[in-house]
């Protein structure tokens, strides 16, 4: 048996509010633009693209991330569509996260720009170490 999110009770501790229907739409285009242009909402679904994962699995793929912001990560994710949590009646019990369709459409756009930093690291790199010397000279840099 498993079961959705979406089918039980939402999870304890998450927010449970509906947008203002008042509010702008620049300003609801920003609240989501906040969610998927979080730093670790990329990693997950970059992560999730490569197919379903458990979190243990998410946690270990994603450096830097602690649990519990990874916890966070997951709930809005989910909450906005991204995402499914599926519980697994087993013994331990076993939940494993996957991308919805609408969270496929947006997994080309974050791996295009995965994609794009990774092979632009070094140019960016160097632009910071050119800005550094100009408007940060030692001893500044150093502090």
């Amino acid at each position: 048996m498993t079961a959705t999110t979406s089918e039980t009770e939402s999870a304890p501790g998450s927010a449970s509010f509906a947008p203002e229907e008042t509010a702008s739409p620049a300003c609801r285009v920003r609240s989501i633009l906040d969610r998927i242009g979080d730093k670790w909402a990329i990693y997950v679904v970059d992560r999730l693209g490569e197919g379903p994962r458990r979190f243990s699995e998410l946690r270990r793929g994603i450096d830097g991330i602690t649990s519990r912001m990874l916890t966070v990560t997951l709930r809005g994710l989910e909450r906005d569509g991204i995402l499914t949590r599926t519980v697994h009646a087993a013994v331990p019990p076993r939940v494993d996260y996957e991308l919805t369709p609408l969270g496929e459409t947006l997994r080309d756009t974050i791996g295009q720009l995965v994609a794009w930093a990774d092979s632009h690291f070094n140019e960016i790199e160097a632009a910071q170490s050119d800005y550094d010397a100009r408007f940060c000279p030692p001893p500044c840099a150093e502090e």
